[in-house]
C-alpha cells in the first residue's frame, strides 16, 4: 500500500552550490579504488549542499470529530448535533529545503506542517528558529515557510522535464529523527501518477532510501541541484523497499512562486474532460500511440476551444514535455498558473500537430477550508461574485465543518469584527487566531454568528 509517512513517508536532501566532481558515471557505486586513483566520492557535494536541507518539527491540536451515542442524542432535542468536536494535541517530525537564503524561504510537504500551531526549523548547525506559514497548497502537497536567520544556505533548482531514468539521485534528510541522513539510488520513472495520495501528480519515483520523518526533504542530481521534493513511499507497513516518489522541482516551483506572489495558489484552466489513452482507444482511432491524454470533452469559450482543440483529440506533450496519461496533462496544467501561454503537442486523425494555448483563470477560485481552519474541515469555500464574501459552496456530510453549524450556501461575511469580501482576506484573518472565532453568516435573508473553537 502506499504510505505518506510521518508526515508521509520521505527523505530529504537539500542542496545549493553545483557539483564539481569530474566523472562520476558507472565507478560512483564502486566500493574500490580503481587502477591506484582516489575513489569517487558524493562528499564534496554534499559539504555544498546539506546546510540548505533543515529538520521541522511542528505541534498544534487536531480537532477531531466524534459521533454521540443514540442513548445521549435526547439531551440535545431532535434538531440536537449527532456528534461532538474533539481536539488532541500532536507533535510531527519532517525536513525541508532553503530555497532563498536571503528571505529565509524553506519548501516543504503541506502535510507536515497541517494544523501545526507551532513550527520549528532547525539548521545543520544546531540553531533552531520558529517558522511563519507563507502559504500552502494540499492539492499538490506543497508549503512555503519562512525564517528570520543570516548565512543561510540556498539550493539551486534543476530543471527536472531533463530528468531521465537512470540519473542518479542523493536524498537528505532526517528519517525516524536520527538527524541528517545521505542516501542514493537512481530515478527509477517518471510521471507516476494514479497513486491517490494527492489531487495532483506526477511524481518521480528513486530507489534512493526514504523513510518516516523525511517528507519534504530533497532529491538532488550530482550536481548539487534539487530535482524534486520527497513525498511518499510505496511499501509494506510502512518499511522502505526502494520505491519512493518526489515531487519535481519544476512543478514544485511553480506552485511556490504563485504562493509568494499571491499567498496561495491560482490555477489554469485548459478546459477539457478526459481520460487515460487505451490500446483499445487507439486501436478504435487506428492510431499508433502509446501513450497520451485523450480528450472526450472541450469546454466552450475555453483555452482549449479557442486553441482549436475538439473531442478525441489526444495531447501527447505540454510545452515540448511528453505527456503519457490524462492525470499527468492534469497536474501539469494544475500547478501552471493563469494566463500562461503553452505549447500543446496533438495527434488528430494520425497526425501530430502543434497548437499554442493561453490558460483562463478559474471563474471561481475553490479553497479546502480545513486548511483555514480546523472547525472548518469538510467544506469547501469559494469567492463570491464583486468581493461580497466567501460562500460554502459544499459541505460534507458528517464532517466537522458541518457539526460546526455551516451549511452550503452559506457567505460568511465577517470573522469576530473584522468584514470578509474574499478568500485571501479570509485566509489572512484566520490566520492571526486558530482559536475561538466568531463567523458572522448570512444564510438567506438571515444573519447569525457561529462560534468556532
Amino acid at each position: 500500500m502506499v504510505s505518506k509517512l510521518q508526515c508521509k513517508t520521505l527523505i530529504a536532501l537539500t542542496l545549493s552550490a553545483a557539483m564539481g566532481l569530474t566523472s562520476l558515471s558507472a565507478t560512483a557505486a564502486h566500493p574500490f579504488a580503481v587502477a591506484g586513483q582516489p575513489l569517487p566520492s558524493l562528499a564534496p557535494i554534499l559539504e555544498q549542499v546539506t546546510p540548505a536541507v533543515v529538520n521541522i518539527s511542528v505541534s498544534g491540536t487536531k480537532v477531531s470529530q466524534q459521533q454521540i451515542p443514540e442513548a445521549f442524542r435526547y439531551f440535545f432535542g431532535p434538531n440536537g448535533p449527532g456528534s461532538q468536536q474533539q481536539a488532541q494535541p500532536f507533535q510531527g517530525l519532517g525536513s525541508g529545503v532553503i530555497i532563498d537564503a536571503k528571505k529565509g524561504y524553506i519548501l516543504t510537504n503541506n502535510h507536515v506542517i497541517a494544523d501545526a500551531d507551532k513550527i520549528q526549523v532547525m539548521l545543520k548547525d544546531g540553531h533552531e528558529y520558529e517558522a511563519k506559514l507563507i502559504g500552502a497548497d494540499k492539492g499538490s502537497d506543497i508549503a512555503l515557510l519562512q525564517i528570520k536567520a543570516k548565512n543561510l544556505v540556498a539550493i539551486k533548482f534543476a530543471d527536472s522535464d531533463k530528468l531521465r531514468v537512470g540519473d542518479f539521485t542523493i536524498a537528505i534528510g532526517n528519517p525516524f529523527g536520527l538527524g541528517q541522513t545521505v542516501t542514493s539510488g537512481i530515478v527509477s520513472a517518471l510521471g507516476r501518477t494514479g497513486l491517490q495520495l494527492e489531487n495532483l501528480e506526477n511524481f518521480i519515483q528513486t530507489d534512493a532510501a526514504i523513510n518516516s520523518g523525511n517528507s519534504g526533504g530533497a532529491l538532488v542530481d550530482l550536481r548539487g541541484e534539487l530535482i524534486g521534493i520527497n513525498t511518499a513511499i510505496l511499501g509494506p507497513n510502512g518499511g522502505n523497499v526502494g520505491i519512493g516518489f518526489a515531487i519535481p522541482a519544476n512543478m514544485a516551483n511553480n506552485l511556490v512562486q504563485q504562493i509568494i506572489e499571491h499567498g496561495e495558489v491560482r490555477r489554469g484552466l485548459l478546459g477539457v474532460a478526459g481520460q487515460e489513452l487505451t490500446a483499445d482507444l487507439a486501436k478504435a482511432f487506428d492510431i499508433d500511440v502509446q501513450y497520451g491524454a485523450f480528450i472526450n470533452q472541450v469546454t466552450p469559450d475555453s483555452a482549449a476551444a479557442e486553441a482549436g482543440l475538439v473531442a478525441g483529440d489526444i495531447i501527447v506533450s505540454v510545452n515540448n514535455n511528453q505527456i503519457r496519461s490524462f492525470s499527468e496533462l492534469r497536474a501539469r496544467i494544475g500547478t501552471l498558473g493563469p494566463n500562461k501561454k503553452i505549447t500543446l503537442g496533438i495527434v488528430r486523425d494520425g497526425k501530430q500537430i502543434i497548437v499554442n494555448a493561453t490558460l483562463k483563470p478559474a471563474d471561481s477560485q475553490l479553497a479546502n477550508a480545513s486548511n483555514l481552519h480546523p472547525s472548518l474541515e469538510g467544506a469547501t469555500l469559494v469567492s463570491t461574485e464583486k468581493n461580497k464574501g466567501v460562500m460554502i459552496s459544499d459541505v460534507q456530510a458528517r464532517s466537522i465543518a458541518a457539526a460546526s453549524g455551516l451549511k452550503q450556501g452559506d457567505i460568511i461575511i465577517g470573522v469576530n469584527k473584522d468584514q470578509v469580501k474574499n478568500l485571501a482576506q479570509l485566509r489572512k484573518l484566520l490566520s492571526k487566531d486558530k482559536t475561538t472565532l466568531a463567523l458572522n453568516i448570512q444564510r438567506g435573508e438571515q444573519h447569525l454568528f457561529l462560534v468556532l473553537r
